[in-house]
This record gives C-alpha cells, structure tokens and sequence, in this order.
C-alpha cells in the first residue's frame, strides 16, 4: 500500500510539530540533499503554459528514491475564488517503481519554499543580519518569517504589499507570534534598514518590484516571485552588480531574474556554495542575490522530511493505488471472467 498525507493531517502535522520547528527541521533535508547534489538526475520542469498560466512536472531521482511534484500557477487565481499554487508529489522505491508516498503539497512547497529561502540565507546573508523587508504579502510571507527566525533569529519585519489588507494580514498573524512587524506604505519605507530582501509577487509580467536604488551594499536579496518565463521582480542592475545565486542554472535561466540577462551570464548554483567548491558572500559589503525559482531536489526533501516525521502515526493513511494481482502476470484476474458478448 502507498501511506498518504493528505491535506487534513499535513494541517495536522504543522500545528502538532509548529510550523517553525517543521521549518528548521526542513532546512537540514534540504541542505543534505543540495550537499549530495551532483547524485541526482536534473532536468528542468516540464511545463504546460497557458494565457491564464501554467501546469508543470518537476521530477527527480537519486538512483534510490525517485520523486516528482505536480503544481500549478495561476496570478489570476484569487479573484477567482482559487488559490495561486496548488500541488501534489509521490516518493517512488526505483528499485521496483512503486509509489511509496503520496502528500498534498500545497502547504508542504509553502514550508519547502521557505526552506530554502532560509537555508540560502544562511550561507549568503551577512551573519549579523537582523531586519527582513517582505515585498509582497501573500501566502508565502508567514512561511518566510518563520523560516528566517528558525534558521537566522530574525523578528523585526518590514511589509509592504500593493494591497493594504494584505499587509494587516500579516501583521495579525505574526504578531502574536512575537515579531515586530512595520507595515510600510511603500517599498523604499519597506528597505529601509532592512538586512535581507525579500521579494514574492504574483503578477505574471517583467516587474520592476525592486531597483538598484534601494540594495544598500551588504543586503542579500531572496527573489523568490519571478518563477516562469516572462515574469521578473527585480532591475537587472541589481544583477549586474550582485552575486547571483540560484538552485539549477538551466531552469533558472528560463524561469527566474536572470531570464533578463545575457545566456554566459555568471551565476553560481547553491550546492557549490554549500559545499565549498564556489564563494558566495566574500565580504560584508557585497549584494548577493538568491534568484530561487523552485526545484524538484527541493520537493524531494520536502516529501522525505514530511513521511519520516509523520511515519508511524495516524497523519499518514494507506490507500490501494498499487493494483497488486495474485499473480503480477494475471491483471485480468482483477475484474474477474467477463459474460460472452452475444
């Protein structure tokens, strides 16, 4: 039988374990696996676009566990009454090709998403880093907070997001979590003081969220909105100037910030960083940039993480997706001898 977590008891899991502690836990299957890097297969996602947005495939295997991810991104979405992202992933034992695990992953790539943001901040923020600016204030930013706080200690968030409601809903929902939130009424008021960057949006187009203007020497940038072809948040000066960083340049270059720049554009991918076979931050004044788009070694990790916390519980159910015949030669014995056809 293939154990399923389902969207119920991953809600489960996140309030039982808290989400912060769920985060820093991802953040160590995330790092393992980027450290063992070069033992995976890597393709970019298969993608399916639309006008209204995308449907994608996003697989991977490390010779022992195979895994993939579907997702979707729709902007337009909510004033549809639908959620931007939804998504769904399967662990496979590649040693007979059964599917071993299967998790809704809707709230699961919110917490990867975060994740991996923190874990590359870590590496690429200045180590006394203290204010995070979030531009954007959708459903990934909670997710972002925690995670910089699990992995970084960070409380003091500076917000500011086009829609004003979306800003006190974040303030309302971290607060009493015991950060300092500022909401800012613009994104130069956002930057302000701010150590780390944060950038989410969801408007499908070449968006100047962020110009060369506003990074101060020293900030790194997570740029974590622009994620398809054709969809950017930052100045491509920003780019010229920083040190780039991203999780598997072949996507990247289609999907995220540096889809602006020249092909030989230098970018260095974060298992180098992590490993130590390429610098990331150099000094204390330097930008560096995180351009993350989303891989499927990170939904690997995701998935392993949330089948080994919640194995052996009652979050994880059984379901009969396997069709597993007596004998594997006869899968006619399943639906039985059928009536001759007169």
């Amino acid at each position: 039988m293939t154990q399923l977590l389902d969207v119920a008891n991953m809600a489960r899991w996140i309030r039982r374990d808290g989400a912060e502690r769920i985060l820093v836990r991802m953040t160590e299957y995330l790092e393992a696996d980027f450290r063992r890097w070069e033992r995976f297969d890597k393709t970019p996602r298969i993608a399916s676009h639309t006008p209204l947005g995308v449907i994608e495939l996003m697989p991977t295997s490390d010779g022992e566990t195979y895994s993939f991810k579907y997702v979707n991104g729709h902007p337009s979405n909510p004033a549809r009454g639908f959620q931007t992202v939804t998504a769904f992933g399967v662990l496979a034992d590649v040693d007979n090709g059964y599917p071993t695990f299967l998790a809704e992953m809707t709230l699961l790539t919110a917490l990867r998403t975060a994740a991996t943001s923190a874990l590359a901040a870590k590496v690429l923020a200045r180590p006394d880093s203290r204010t995070l600016a979030l531009i954007g204030a959708g459903s990934q930013s909670e997710f972002q907070a925690l995670a910089f706080r699990g992995v970084l200690g960070l409380e003091d968030l500076r917000v500011f997001d086009v829609d004003p409601a979306a800003v006190e809903k974040v303030r309302g929902n971290l607060e009493p979590l015991g950060f300092r939130v500022h909401p800012a009424t613009s994104v130069d008021e956002a930057v302000d003081g701010a150590d780390i960057i944060t950038t989410c949006t969801a408007d499908k187009a070449r968006n100047t969220v962020l110009d060369a203007d506003q990074v101060r020497p020293g900030v790194h940038v997570n740029a974590i909105g622009g994620d398809c072809p054709g969809k950017t948040e930052l100045d491509a000066a920003i780019l010229e100037a920083a040190r780039v960083v991203v999780e598997f340049t072949a996507q990247t270059r289609l999907e995220g910030e540096i889809q602006q720049m020249d092909p030989d554009f230098p970018v260095t991918e974060l298992w180098q960083v992590l490993t130590g076979t390429a610098p990331g931050r150099t000094g204390p004044e330097d930008v560096t940039v995180f351009d993350s788009v989303g891989f499927a070694i990170a939904d690997f990790s995701a998935l392993r993480c949330a089948r080994d916390a919640t194995a052996g519980s009652d979050l994880q159910s059984e379901v009969d997706l396997v069709a597993q015949p007596d004998d594997p030669k006869d899968l006619f014995s399943l639906v039985g001898v059928l009536a001759p056809v007169s």
